[in-house]
């Protein structure tokens, strides 16, 4: 159980990293702003049905948070190159 909240604190952390270095980027406007924002939108629709679709295979929640991790790691290293 205590690593799930772990886990969940985690996410939420590195979230936050990623929703300032997304906010970083609107704030500079342009055609790479409007591209990330639409890259969101179609992101987090896609892993909401995803995680939906697993928890109702019978996925543990602690392994979509996991799953949920692993994107935002991603979204990370990519909004820091650039």
């Amino acid at each position: 159980m205590l690593k799930a909240w772990i886990n969940l604190t985690m996410l939420a952390a590195e979230s936050q990293q990623v929703i300032g270095l997304r906010m970083m980027k609107a704030a500079l406007g342009g055609p790479k702003a409007q591209a990330e924002a639409s890259l969101m939108v179609t992101e987090k629709i896609a892993a909401a049905s995803h995680a939906t679709g697993r928890l109702m295979m019978g996925a543990t929640p602690n392994s979509v948070v996991t799953g949920y991790r692993r994107k935002v790691r991603a979204n990370s290293r990519r909004l820091l190159k650039g």
